[in-house]
């Protein structure tokens, strides 16, 4: 029992170290940095070869010892990827991607030789803020601007409907004190015949 325990919690820490996943957001037409970095210092910087790679297959770029290598990079990341050349030695494998779009989303594999790190990162693409807010705005503009709009009909129409409410019931009222008025009258005068003929009949 012992031994499955750990041999279990030493397999979660071999995937966690393999793995080493992060989530990263960004906005469409922005930029991002996708971090790798690799912590193990047993071999020199001039063995180490870095490959990008988006979905497992396209080509983002790979870093040759103390070069970046572009010939086989795929067309749509061409002039729109950078690294930190100064971070190489301290193990710092980080790229930049820019104007991004929405197909830059998915999973991005930094395999480094000589490594069992494979920092991967997923990148979530957002609409940006202006495309957002163009919208909103425009239709708050609508609002102030044409008198039909349901953004200026509606005060209006919560205006007019308690008033329509209160008179409703305010007709209600009068109604009910007109016909207790009226059964009232009605019966004065049917008391009044009774009376007079009750008078007659004595006479």
């Amino acid at each position: 029992m012992i031994i499955s325990c750990g041999f279990i919690c030493v397999f979660a820490v071999l995937i966690n170290k393999v793995s080493l996943q992060v989530t990263v957001e960004a906005v469409i037409g922005g930029s991002v940095v996708l971090p790798c970095s690799s912590t193990e210092d047993d071999h020199k910087f001039q063995d180490i070869h870095v490959f990008w790679r988006h979905n497992g297959s396209k080509i983002v770029c790979d870093i040759i010892p103390s070069s970046l290598s572009l010939e086989k990079q795929d067309p749509e990341y061409k002039n729109r990827t950078e690294t930190f050349p100064e971070e190489y030695e301290r193990g710092n494998f980080s790229i930049k991607l820019k104007n991004l779009t929405r197909t830059d989303a998915g999973k991005y594999i930094c395999f480094i030789t000589h490594s069992s790190e494979q920092p991967t990162v997923q990148l979530i693409m957002n609409e940006s803020t202006a495309d957002k807010g163009a919208p909103f705005t425009e239709q708050e503009n609508q609002g102030e601007t044409e008198p039909g709009s349901k953004g200026t009909s509606s005060p209006l129409i919560w205006g007019i409907v308690p008033v329509i409410i209160v008179l409703i019931i305010v007709l209600v009222i009068c109604l009910i004190l007109y016909r207790k008025k009226k059964f009232l009258s009605s019966y004065s005068a049917g008391r009044h015949n009774m009376g007079s003929d009750s008078r007659e009949d004595e006479s």
